[in-house]
């Protein structure tokens, strides 16, 4: 007997198209995952270049790893252990888990700022603190502030099962897409004529997809602004050991601390909230460790009655507890990661540079280039960045991720990861690249008539109000195949 599935039967989240899997953030994840490149097996393959994964350091913790058997419970060393782990089911995470993250994550910011293990709560990945902390703050129909561009994941971890609606904050090359106060006062002001409630403001700092970090004033400014309407501020800060060069970063915790010890206490922390994870700082996206750390005591307790929905397992607590206790290797991760990071940047800008191709310049942090081929478009649309990345993806076999999916207002502008390979595969990505560019080089417009051209409203971004904040439906990807938040 043959049925048909009736959709009246399952719900509007099962039929819908909430998760957003048509967007060419995904298309390029496929065409890779249809075709991906290998040195031997499949050299004219397609280049991963839109998953920001840290790939640099693994040398690293597998030595570290083979040093401390004990540290796994599947190892003759460690299996004494194994009972007391796999029983292990409570909420508040191992003390030994706890601590050492709150010691890591001082650690990364310089050990100007400390962390209480008490308020560690944990997730699913940042994707699960992103959607936990939403949770907490707003109510369906209710409203975070976003600047743009920004991670198209967002989309689907603050949006697609809590009901809350995102109000982009349009910023622009002009300023290095950084973010200013009259934009973020404008794009308040506005959400509030449109009779959306805004309940907050989110941050990624260091930025994906741009690679850049906010200075301390900014910092200041924003919380500032924050404090005065009431609304949270939530900082993203999973990107926080991935910068390599100056300026030094400023953490959110910093400016809390800062505020704490001049006895002004004009910051209400009640507002104020990070999300931290080990995907992107340590590499670690498969081990699902996910920190929502929260000012708020009524949002860290809720945000660790949620946590059931999502834990860190005991396994893999044990282990990370275990290596971010070894303050030298912790040290030495560090300082290798920051190395490599940068003599990789240096490197993958350098030869994109020696074809004319240049990246956004004030970037000096994660995994990725903000690379600007605004020069290699028949026109500034939507349209011909959409077209010229199929040509990449297509021709060229690469696979990276334009500004569109990031919500980017400008047409032109792709990030492209430089961390997630060897050595050996980003000198053949920047092969076919120069190759790609030599092919073009007629049709590459003067930096001059470009400038004049950028100064020009685009129609994209008059649009993006309605599309994204008055639709119902977002069409930008909040898919439930990304892999941790990428």
């Amino acid at each position: 007997m043959v049925f048909k599935l009736n959709n009246q039967l399952l719900s509007r989240m099962a039929i819908g198209d909430g998760h957003g899997e048509n967007s060419s953030y995904f298309d390029g994840w496929k065409a890779y995952d249809s075709d991906p490149y290998h040195h031997q097996n499949n050299p004219d393959g397609v280049i991963q270049m839109g998953l920001a994964e840290n790939q640099l350091c693994f040398d690293k913790v597998e030595e570290w790893l083979k040093k401390n058997p004990a540290a796994s419970i599947c190892t003759p060393e460690g299996v004494a252990g194994f009972k007391d782990v796999a029983i292990f089911q409570d909420y508040h995470g191992l003390p030994q888990f706890r601590n050492a993250v709150a010691k890591f994550m001082g650690k990364v910011r310089g050990d100007r700022v400390s962390f209480d293990p008490d308020r560690i709560v944990m997730a699913g990945g940042a994707t699960g603190a992103h959607e936990t902390v939403a949770f907490c703050l707003a109510d369906p129909g209710e409203a975070l502030l976003v600047p743009t561009p920004y991670y198209p994941g967002f989309d689907r971890d603050l949006r697609w099962r809590t009901g809350v609606q995102l109000v982009p904050i349009e910023c622009d090359s002009a300023n290095n897409f950084k973010l200013r106060m009259e934009d973020l006062e404008a794009a308040y002001e506005m959400a509030k004529l449109n009779n959306i409630r805004v309940k907050g403001l989110l941050l990624t700092n260091p930025s994906n997809p741009l690679g850049t970090i906010l200075d301390g004033d900014t910092l200041r400014n924003i919380a500032a602004f924050t404090n005065e309407n009431n609304i949270h501020l939530i900082c993203d800060e999973i990107y926080s050991a991935t910068v390599f060069g100056k300026p030094d970063y400023v953490s959110i915790a910093e400016i809390v601390d800062e505020d704490r010890k001049s006895g002004r206490n004009g910051l209400n922390l009640d507002l104020i909230h990070i999300v931290y994870s080990l995907s992107k700082d340590m590499g670690f996206p498969g081990l699902r460790v996910g920190i929502v750390y929260s000012y708020n005591d009524v949002v860290m307790n809720c945000a660790r009655k949620m946590s059931s929905f999502g834990l860190v397992s005991a396994q893999t607590q044990h282990m990370i507890g275990s290596m971010l206790s070894d303050q030298e290797f912790v040290e030495e991760f560090l300082g290798a990661n920051r190395a490599r990071l940068a003599e990789r940047h240096g490197a993958f800008t350098g030869g994109l540079g020696r074809v004319g191709i240049r990246c956004l310049r004030s970037s000096n942090a994660g995994l990725f280039v903000w690379m600007d081929l605004r020069r290699l478009l028949k026109e500034q649309s939507v349209e011909a960045e959409t077209a010229l990345w199929r040509v990449i993806i297509n021709e060229v076999k690469l696979n990276v991720s334009p500004g569109s999916s990031f919500h980017c207002s400008e047409p032109g502008w792709f990030r492209v990861c430089f961390a997630n390979m060897d050595d050996e595969t980003m000198e053949v990505a920047l092969g076919r690249i120069r190759a790609f560019v030599a092919k073009h080089k007629e049709a590459m417009k003067p930096a001059r008539k470009l400038c004049a051209q950028s100064s020009l409203k685009l129609s994209f971004s008059g649009r993006i109000y309605d599309e994204f904040i008055m639709s119902p439906r977002s069409p930008i990807p909040q898919s439930p195949l990304v892999r941790a938040r990428t």
